[in-house]
């Protein structure tokens, strides 16, 4: 099938352009990338794409499945359907399922059920199918629920896995050093979760006025700092690349941007919700907004944006992590943590970032596209003629009511549940 996008908003940061642009795709290739284009074929469609804008294909480093083990909250098929109608072409899911992803007989069947996963059908407004994005699976650094002692991490490469993550914390700093010693040889990405479970305690909000004010149990910044400044040193100790999940606090960000200046091989993300929402927001009590690590005082949130413009922070993950309507009402501090996020990430971010003036365009998709797949140590292709056609086409403009029929996923935990929404993906290309 041949195709030409009219007129489409091109927006690639391998290239660092953002034009106005006929781009012609043709059996999962580009073909062409003009200002015009007009020397087709009959059998060409022909797309007028004037306000749309056409990226490379979201990657989101880390999201929660529910299969295997939970699969009333979502399916590996919802996960990728909302993965897809969010615009994302890679999706990488943690390994904190039941059983764990632990041992290669597992990774080896999940490989198998996505190597027979074909074209699926949603329904955005201007095409009826996509293809199913790319699964990437995260193996555990761990076997046990203790997290005493480590999986057979050279079985687990060798079995295709994307990297090395637990999901969770690990306080055990000579299990780490000796982790950071054992993968070094593999060259698989290694996740941290930095976060100090004996400082966090009981606590579900992040320490300060706010947190006085909502009469919740704090946790405060240090419970984050503390954890990674150490992982920073024994990064430093080993030479070992680690990734950094989950950044929430403006002091991460400062001690993350130290060790860089300083030559660490580290690079870090933050999730889409920590850039939107601070602490004000948990005045409504929404369990959905019940996050961990939690959302930051407001200072965190400049912090954190500032960090992903200027590079310190990478890359923008979603972590998707689904509930029933059944765990997620309860009291605010009973709740699970956690809120789904695939189909609404790149919506809101455009919204409140792009609409604003606070990130251009180019700045935000590196954030969600390129970054991501740099983090996990993959390539994306410039659009570019004779590239593969990894794009993903998005109408900024497209206003949608977020409700459970109109979502893939199969849970309804956000707090933008029944609130109209301008933005919306309307196809992806993989």
């Amino acid at each position: 099938m041949t195709e030409l996008l009219q007129e489409v908003r091109v927006i690639d940061p391998i290239s660092k352009t953002d034009q106005l642009a006929d781009v012609l795709i043709a059996d999962g290739e580009i073909q062409a990338v003009a200002a015009q284009i007009s020397n087709i074929g009959s059998d060409t469609q022909i797309r007028d794409c004037r306000g749309l804008v056409l990226g490379p294909g979201l990657v989101d480093l880390y999201s929660h499945s529910g299969e295997p083990g939970f699969e009333e909250r979502e399916t590996l098929s919802s996960l990728l359907q909302a993965a897809a109608a969010g615009g994302f072409t890679r999706v990488s899911i943690l390994p904190n399922t039941s059983p764990p992803i632990d041992r290669p007989a597992l990774v080896a069947q999940l490989q198998k059920w996505k190597s027979q996963e074909s074209l699926y059908t949603f329904s955005p407004s201007l095409t009826p199918r996509s293809p199913a994005p790319l699964l990437n699976i995260w193996g555990a650094i761990t076997l046990d629920v203790a997290g005493k002692q480590m999986t057979e991490l050279a079985d687990l490469a060798a079995a295709g896995i994307v990297g090395f993550s637990d999901g969770k914390p690990l306080e055990n700093l000579a299990l780490v050093q000796r982790v950071l010693e054992y993968l070094q040889p593999l060259g698989k990405p290694i996740a941290f979760y930095p976060s100090d479970r004996q400082l966090a305690a009981n606590g579900v909000m992040r320490e300060g006025p706010n947190a006085l004010r909502f009469g919740l149990p704090p946790i405060p910044a240090s419970a984050e700092t503390t954890a990674i400044a150490a992982l920073l040193e024994l990064v430093a100790a080993t030479n070992t690349p680690v990734h950094i999940m989950r950044v929430s606090t403006a002091r991460s960000v400062e001690l993350i941007a130290s060790a860089k200046a300083a030559g660490l091989p580290i690079t870090a993300s933050t999730t889409w919700m920590h850039l939107l929402l601070d602490t004000r927001a948990i005045k409504s009590y929404h369990t959905s907004l019940h996050l961990d690590p939690p959302l930051g005082n407001p200072s965190d949130l400049v912090a954190l944006r500032a960090g992903v413009r200027a590079g310190v922070v990478d890359a923008i993950a979603i972590d998707h992590a689904p509930y029933t309507y059944e765990e997620k009402v309860q009291a605010f501090a009973e709740a699970p943590s956690g809120t789904i996020g695939l189909e609404l990430a790149l919506p809101l971010l455009w919204q409140y970032l792009v609409e604003t003036g606070e990130f251009t365009a180019l700045e935000l998709w590196q954030a969600l596209s390129t970054k991501p797949a740099e983090c996990l140590r993959q390539k994306m292709s410039a659009i570019a003629p004779h590239q593969p056609a990894e794009l993903t086409l998005f109408d900024p403009q497209q206003t949608w009511t977020v409700e459970s029929k109109n979502l893939h996923t199969l849970s309804s935990n956000t707090p933008w549940l029944a609130q109209q929404l301008k933005g919306r993906v309307v196809q992806t290309w993989c």
